[in-house]
């Protein structure tokens, strides 16, 4: 009997060391698995996943089209439909201009001391029936070896012209948008496409993107050793559609807080199977001992 009272305190020693054990382990994964979770949020925190899409519209506000020719002249300014331009008439020679415009003079927003000219025309609205502005530009005599005009695009005409300041509007303009050139020579065509982009501060910006072809122009004026240049220009929408650009933080604390909870609801079960486990083998050794012990008092 003393020798089996020994072997019981034994046993019941060794599961403890067992339990214990299986405690230590369970709270290692634990500490793990919560330190994990807290490093991930932390990520998701700093690097929010962009998301693109794409909205459908059947009109676009007309934009701006701000451009600088210099000494070169506007002959004409068409709106067209269906991708058609019809034959040029007269080339170099003043034209109709059935455009919406206007001219401003305005100081380098860079410099400061500079003035610029710029002639603000309104862009095209109609996507679906494929509307396009043609410009036709004229320039007499350059000492240039090259020449192009700049252009840039903004978003909204009518803005421009509510503005009650704007000199100040184009500064703006200009310090925001890229600007472009087309060159003499060439028929330029412009196909643009907007981007709006939602920053992190909910600030809303707006970006032109374009793809440009150049297609060269055959001059059959009979005028030679002439000098001048003539510049051709086409602004149209690419497609129906904006992009919206916005950035996404996926961390949710909701989803950590759930996920630590589960993760300490699973290691007190694991920890209360693992209790219960051992009570079970220590209850299961105990009968065997007794029905040893009964045996050999019954061979005693």
């Amino acid at each position: 009997i003393p020798t089996v009272h020994f072997s019981k305190t034994c046993l019941k020693n060794f599961f403890s060391v067992i339990l214990l054990f299986i405690y230590l382990l369970l709270m290692a994964i634990a500490v793990f698995l919560v330190y994990q979770t807290i490093i991930d949020f932390r990520e998701k925190l700093k690097h929010p996943v962009m998301s693109v899409s794409y909205k459908e519209v059947s009109s676009y506000n007309a934009p701006g089209v701000a451009l600088y020719p210099g000494k070169a002249q506007l002959l004409s300014c068409k709106h067209h439909y269906y991708d058609h331009i019809p034959p040029l008439a007269n080339p170099g020679q003043p034209g109709e201009i059935e455009c919406t415009t206007q001219r401003i003079n305005y100081t380098d927003p860079f410099t400061n001391q500079t003035m610029k000219y710029a002639l603000i025309v309104e862009g095209p609205r109609d996507v679906k029936k494929r509307e396009l502005v043609f410009l036709q530009f004229h320039l007499n005599e350059t000492d240039q070896d090259f020449s192009a005009i700049d252009y840039l695009l903004f978003s909204s005409f009518q803005e421009f012209l509510n503005s009650a300041h704007k000199a100040e509007f184009m500064k703006a303009c200009e310090s925001s948008y890229s600007s472009w050139k087309f060159s003499g020579g060439f028929r330029t065509w412009v196909k643009m496409s907007l981007v709006e982009t939602k920053e992190e501060d909910g600030r809303e910006t707006v970006e032109f993107r374009q793809e440009t072809s150049v297609v060269n122009y055959i001059d059959q004026r009979h005028s030679p050793g002439r000098s001048d240049q003539l510049f051709f220009v086409v602004f149209e929408w690419k497609d129906p559609f904006i992009q919206k650009v916005q950035d996404i933080v996926t961390a949710n604390p909701w989803n950590m807080i759930a996920l630590l909870c589960g993760i300490f609801l699973a290691l007190f079960k694991a920890a209360d199977f693992a209790k219960l486990s051992v009570k079970w083998m220590i209850k299961i050794r105990r009968r065997h001992l007794k029905r040893r012990s009964q045996a050999l008092n019954h061979i005693s």
